[in-house]
């Protein structure tokens, strides 16, 4: 007799409501998923093809970077509470990203005399027993729920993805015990057009007015942005919005591709560095679309008398607890579709002073201009040091942006590579748009896996190089014929929390003793774990010289279809210079106590 059961209903379902991808780390609770793809397999019935995952945050990162670069959710799936919390930051990022995903993780057994089909029958049943799976994840996702019988399974899932797409998107968790998912059923089928997604949100026509004239009325309007390039049309409705009134766009911690970097108009982007914006400080009204963090108040900031607007699918950010940018309205819209709003508007109703725009141009082209000017300065040789600038420049310099996808985790290099990369192409670059690290090895999988016609650049420090599993990542890389280039800055330790350090103690004992406890040494040859997990080619580079070439050549290997990892040496975590550069923070003990 052909079975039917709760499982095979849910892999259906994943198949009908458009999952391509289950990355999979396999247990004891998938039996019934396991029989259920084997019976599929068998009889060629067509179901989401699964990539075996040997460690769930590279399968979580995998889906991660699928979903940013496609916008459809994929499903991960992971063995009970201990592949749930194996996940581990992967979950942070996925929340905080708003990346939609779906993640299933079977549960133990409720039974245990063998009363039902898939009763425990192994002493872990106990073991991984616990109260409150579902709690594990509960911070993170937008959706929980278990399944508890095969007759409502496809609404589970159907409602699930439903809730994931649906703006502000995100991960949701579903969890089924072995007997659930063993248990018998009848086929359902549901139509589709019933779960699309809530539509997308509008500016309500009298905000839309008041923000439209006063963007029309200002004299000194500016734009911040951090991940609007989601959606890479609305890219293009934010270029018309500044040509028209000649407004510059700031880039702060960006993690996608959001303005062209070579427009007039652009005027770079900001992280942690100390000091005050120069532009941010100048505007009259501050208009922040799709950010959150769009400047960090005690280094820099607009001034008392700027007036903000905040536009964003969320624009409270009620999952963060502290949180708060006094604004004249919070606008929660689409930024595509109000981008195009407030252009339709500007067409219609609006008398530009086409005399100050046009002076605002020259005024924000000669600043672009200039910024350009700096940091072409910055690349140039000064020493036969390799420097994060110089080795970003090289990358730009090598590659075909209109066919290549930059990832960039570089951590305490964030900002040398989002200013030096210089991309112009909608969906070209991205980042994790979150705090955990070591999303830039699954993501450059699943990026690939969607994008297969494209080069997948990973740009990552050596820190978030090891958080990323690489064995795991390139091991599947190689599987999966999914390759990618990785440059490694390697600074030969965590940066990170020195500055952080000398950002709260810029002349402390830890700045004195050179003891920050963050230093790789000695130093590990991280590309040969990318060779003898996946047969990586790898190549490590110390010589200025060299470089370009090795970037050529790691690129020519790539687009062969062979994975390539190049080690490049840049200064060291203690390198004199930077502990020194410690001197230029603000000593912010001496603030606090003003």
């Amino acid at each position: 007799m052909k079975m039917y059961t709760t499982a095979t209903a849910f892999l259906e379902a994943l198949h009908e409501a458009g999952v391509s991808y289950i990355f999979a780390n396999l247990g004891s609770d998938h039996p019934a998923i396991i029989e259920s793809l084997a019976r599929a397999k068998k009889e060629n019935k067509e179901l989401p093809t699964v990539i075996t995952c040997p460690h769930e945050f590279v399968a979580l990162s995998a889906a991660h970077g699928y979903a940013q670069a496609t916008g459809e959710p994929q499903a991960v799936m992971v063995h009970v509470e201990c592949g749930t919390q194996n996940l581990g930051g992967a979950v942070h990022n996925a929340s905080r990203s708003r990346v939609p995903v779906l993640i299933f993780a079977g549960a133990s057994p409720y039974t245990q005399e063998g009363e039902l089909t898939g009763s425990r029958n192994e002493f872990i049943h106990w073991i991984q027993d616990v109260p409150d799976q579902r709690g594990i994840m509960r911070g993170y996702t937008k959706y929980d729920n278990e399944i508890r019988t095969g007759a409502n399974v496809k609404q589970l899932v159907y409602r699930s993805l439903q809730i994931a797409k649906s703006d502000p998107t995100g991960p949701v968790y579903l969890m089924g015990p072995r007997e659930a998912m063993e248990e018998e059923t009848e086929p359902v089928t549901l139509d589709n057009e019933l779960w699309e997604p809530i539509s997308p949100g509008a500016i309500a026509p009298k905000q839309l007015e008041q923000l439209t004239n006063a963007l029309v009325t200002a004299k000194n309007p500016l734009i911040v942005t951090s991940y609007l390039g989601r959606n890479t049309e609305a890219v293009e409705e934010l270029v018309r919005l500044s040509e028209k009134l000649s407004i510059p766009v700031i880039e702060s911690i960006p993690h996608q591709m959001n303005f062209p970097a070579d427009h007039s108009m652009h005027l770079g982007s900001q992280w942690n560095t100390p000091g005050q914006n120069e532009q941010l400080a100048e505007a009259d009204l501050v208009l922040v679309i799709d950010s959150d963090v769009p400047w960090i108040q005690m280094k820099n900031k607009p001034s008392d008398q700027a007036t903000v607007y905040y536009l964003d699918v969320d624009p409270l950010k009620e999952e963060m607890p502290l949180w708060y940018i006094p604004s004249k309205q919070f606008l929660k819209a689409d930024s595509h579709i109000a981008l195009q709003q407030i252009n339709q508007y500007i067409d219609d109703r609006c008398e530009v002073d086409l005399d100050m725009v046009s002076k605002r141009w020259e005024k924000f082209e000669d600043i672009h201009q200039k910024q350009m000017e700096e940091k072409r300065q910055v690349e140039q040789a000064k020493t036969d040091v390799i420097t994060p600038e110089y080795l970003t420049a090289c990358v730009r310099e090598v590659i075909d942006e209109e066919n290549t996808i930059v990832l960039n985790e570089g951590i305490t290099n964030y900002g040398a590579i989002s200013n030096h990369i210089g991309l112009n192409t909608p969906g070209s670059y991205y980042g994790s748009g979150a705090g955990s690290l070591g999303w830039n090895g699954g993501a450059a999988i699943g990026m690939k896996l969607a994008k297969s016609d494209k080069t997948i650049v990973s740009l990552t420090g050596d820190g978030s190089y090891l958080f990323s599993v690489p064995s795991t990542v390139h091991w599947m890389s190689n599987r999966y014929e999914t390759p990618f280039l990785t440059v490694i800055y390697n600074n030969s330790g965590w940066k990170a929390p020195k500055m952080s350090t000398l950002g709260v103690h810029p002349r402390g004992v830890a700045n004195e003793t050179e003891g920050f406890w963050v230093n790789f040494d000695p130093a590990a040859d991280l590309a040969k774990i990318a060779e003898a997990a996946g047969s990586a080619h790898p190549i490590k580079v110390e010589e200025r010289s060299e470089l370009k070439g090795i970037l050529e050549e790691g690129l020519r290997i790539v687009q062969e279809g062979k994975s390539v990892v190049i080690n490049v040496t840049i200064p060291h975590v203690y390198a004199k210079e930077e502990v020194d550069a410690g001197e230029q923070i603000p000593d912010l003990e001496a603030e606090v106590k003003k």
